[in-house]
């Protein structure tokens, strides 16, 4: 019952598309899954194994464990610990918490090492995701080079939109689910200017907010300003 009811939860990532039922059924029998409360940690580099996380459902943000600033904000449907297969200083330096009530698998990164040895399909993939998290990391360094304060956060502000909103009677909606701290930490600003740009944006009606929701006009998606 565990490895069909992991399975029925996992079949929807795109990570597992090409490997077949029989190999789905071998991961999942080694994959624990666990119900995680809002707010809540999961540990990342101080468990007694490393791990790597797949989230089904809810959303977390990755946090530097030391200065606990956010680093980048991981939505259903994606994995995250991923570093333990590639490096395991950086991945020490990383802790997650829960922005919403989630659900996850995970595994430990010895094991899924061997699966991606057995798995060269399984082990691009993964290569893949972890280049798309440098590409954006680097992309947070031109931001900072070559943008103002106010550009940052306005693009960041859109790009979370897109990433985590549904279209609803012609605009876009997210869940807010981020603090103005963490936004000033994903921009590279202040609490303070992100206020200002947020209440600046609300004011001529470019985004909508309240504690619960923030949407942009579907067609203003292209462009905030």
């Amino acid at each position: 019952m565990k490895t069909l009811t992991t399975y029925w939860f996992l079949q929807d990532f795109n990570l597992f598309k090409k490997l077949g039922m029989s190999t789905m059924m071998e991961m999942c029998d080694l994959l624990e899954m666990e119900n995680i409360d809002k707010g809540q940690t999961i540990q990342i580099g101080t468990r007694d194994k490393k791990c790597v996380f797949f989230l089904k459902k809810g959303a977390v943000k990755i946090m530097d464990a030391s200065s606990n600033t956010t680093k980048y904000i991981v939505k259903n449907g994606n994995i995250f610990g991923e570093l333990s297969l590639f490096n395991l200083e950086a991945a020490s330096k990383e802790v997650a918490q829960t922005l919403e009530d989630s659900i996850i698998c995970y595994i430990e990164s010895d094991t899924m090492e061997r699966l991606l040895e057995k798995h060269n399909s399984l082990k691009n993939k993964i290569l893949k995701i972890y280049g798309l998290r440098i590409q954006k990391l680097e992309n947070r360094l031109e931001n900072l080079l070559f943008k103002d304060s106010k550009t940052r956060i306005e693009d960041f502000i859109r790009a979370y939109i897109e990433e985590f909103g549904l279209v609803k009677q012609g605009k876009i909606e997210a869940k807010n689910l981020l603090s103005h701290k963490d936004i000033a930490n994903l921009t590279n600003t202040s609490r303070q200017t992100v206020n200002n740009v947020l209440s600046s944006l609300r004011k001529e009606e470019k985004i909508f907010y309240d504690s619960k929701y923030i949407s942009i006009l579907h067609q203003n998606i292209p462009e905030i300003t």
